[in-house]
């Protein structure tokens, strides 16, 4: 078995161009150097590894790397780790399979669909016998191109994505069994035709629904059922809902549940979403609810997104509540970083925060703030895994504290705050730059958690975007039968 990966999430609309140094910054594990724990897009090969050891087969180790979510790749980089990833496949040969952990919606200049490329060719390489099997991140774009080159894709199930590990177990064990001939899957793809939409597995509706998919699979020759939520903030012909399944031998089956499932989402995808509040009614809504921390995701203004996650909007509306303990992080600006490093613990300076890259993401903010704490490496978890939000600053204006990073990423656990000296429990409002993926640890923490609509800069209203490449008729930008 040869397993790699190769991950990264583009925003189109991101003016945060991606080279091969960014994927070399943020994780890249050449053949052997993996850690013993996952990333969110490698877990594959940690699930072989586990398999491995247990079941005596061979697995021969390929690159893993990934990017933070961000702007277009360069086609130097999408094309020198492709191509390195394919000869380390060549090398192995001959091979039974080959299993890839790729986020789904990689997009490089000169290519729209840098994951089918990659599995076309791996395909090219092993011939058409091997098996060939990816798992993908559910915000991801299935096209048929890469779902012609495999024999197995296996999406999240979870969002927030608790469950990459488990799905990357499903996916080796899946492989294991069509190699020794047990099962034989075929794949049935339907595609919902709307994009914006998706829902969250910490909600009743979203909850309900994938418990009931999971209860499907094993049952009546149906091995796995993914649902492709997409990624609005890619421009590509193939953006939208899809919904997979794979059966054992029977594609007609396959292909009806595929249909049957992904009007059903439908339904009720808009419907389940949670309500999203503006700034200051966020504030107000916070203020008459009972308990501390009211923990709201700044969902729009999300490294997760490709966005640059530098947004001043929110800090301004806390900082016209002074009297209210408040937090918010992680916001990204190195060169805040460095001057609060400067200044040291206990130090008073003027800082310019944030407002550095992006129009929508409001103008610095300038203000006279006390340095609280300083990391040279602020590294939090997220499940498995273990997330650098490189070295990190928290300043003080009054009761308003601010987590400052010089890495973008998702703001994922509580130790972005309380590994920088700040206690949660005294905090009337908590705002957290991430998506979702925050939600499943907060909660742990959280008197109750909510979602913010900032205002950008992620397109998070598609009609508010102009797509030139996305294939149409697609909701919401055109009337589709059926679409909620």
């Amino acid at each position: 078995m040869f397993v790699a990966s190769f991950a990264t999430e583009t925003n189109t609309f991101a003016p945060l161009p991606v080279d091969r140094a960014a994927f070399e910054r943020a994780f890249y594990a050449r053949p052997g150097e993996h850690p013993d724990t996952p990333t969110l897009c490698s877990a594959p090969l940690i699930a072989a590894r586990r398999r491995a050891a247990r079941d005596g087969f061979t697995l021969i180790e390929g690159t893993c790397t990934f990017a933070e979510p961000a702007g277009l790749v360069s086609r130097q980089a999408f094309e020198s780790i492709r191509d390195e990833i394919l000869g380390q496949l060549r090398a192995a040969l001959p091979v039974d399979v080959a299993l890839f952990g790729l986020h789904g919606a990689m997009v490089a200049d000169g290519y729209d669909d840098c994951e089918g490329d990659l599995l076309a060719r791996a395909r090219e390489v092993v011939g058409p016998k091997v098996v060939v099997g990816c798992e993908h991140d559910l915000h991801c774009h299935l096209t048929p191109k890469r779902v012609a080159a495999c024999d197995l894709v296996v999406l999240f199930k979870e969002f927030p994505h608790t469950d990459f590990l488990a799905r990357a177990e499903d996916l080796v064990d899946l492989a294991l069994r069509t190699v020794k001939g047990e099962i034989r899957p075929v794949i049935g793809l339907y595609d919902c035709r709307t994009l914006g939409g998706g829902f969250m597995t910490n909600r009743p509706e979203g909850r309900a629904f994938v418990d009931r998919i999971q209860a499907m699979e094993g049952n009546d020759g149906i091995l796995s059922i993914s649902v492709g939520h997409g990624f609005s903030a890619g421009d590509v012909p193939e953006v939208g809902t899809k919904v997979l399944v794979i059966a054992d031998g029977d594609r007609k089956k396959a292909e009806a549940l595929a249909e049957k499932l992904g009007r059903e989402v439908l339904l009720f995808q808009r419907a389940a979403a949670p309500p999203h509040y503006k700034p200051d009614e966020a504030v107000a809504f916070a203020l008459g609810q009972p308990g501390r921390p009211i923990v709201f995701g700044d969902r729009w203004d999300s490294p997760g997104g490709g966005v640059p996650g530098d947004s001043t909007i929110m800090i301004e509306t806390l900082l016209k509540h002074p009297d209210i303990p408040s937090a918010i992080g992680v916001t990204w600006d190195p060169i805040a970083v460095e001057l609060c490093r400067a200044a040291g613990v206990g130090g008073n300076l003027w800082l310019r925060i944030g407002g550095k890259a992006m129009p929508v993401s409001g103008p610095p903010l300038d203000a006279h703030v006390v340095v609280k704490a300083l990391s040279p490496d602020l590294v939090i978890p997220f499940e498995q895994s273990r997330v650098s939000m490189g070295a990190a600053a928290a300043v003080a204006i009054g009761d308003v504290d601010i987590v400052l990073g010089s890495k973008r990423s998702q703001t994922f656990s509580p130790p972005a705050f309380s590994d920088m000296g700040i206690d949660l429990s005294r905090k009337k409002i908590v705002v957290v730059k991430s998506s979702n993926h925050f939600s499943a640890a907060f909660s742990k923490v959280a008197a109750s958690i909510h979602y913010l609509d900032s205002g950008g800069p992620f397109p998070y209203d598609p009609l508010r975007v102009t797509y030139r490449k996305v294939r149409r008729p697609i909701a919401p930008l055109d009337a589709v039968m059926g679409c909620a």
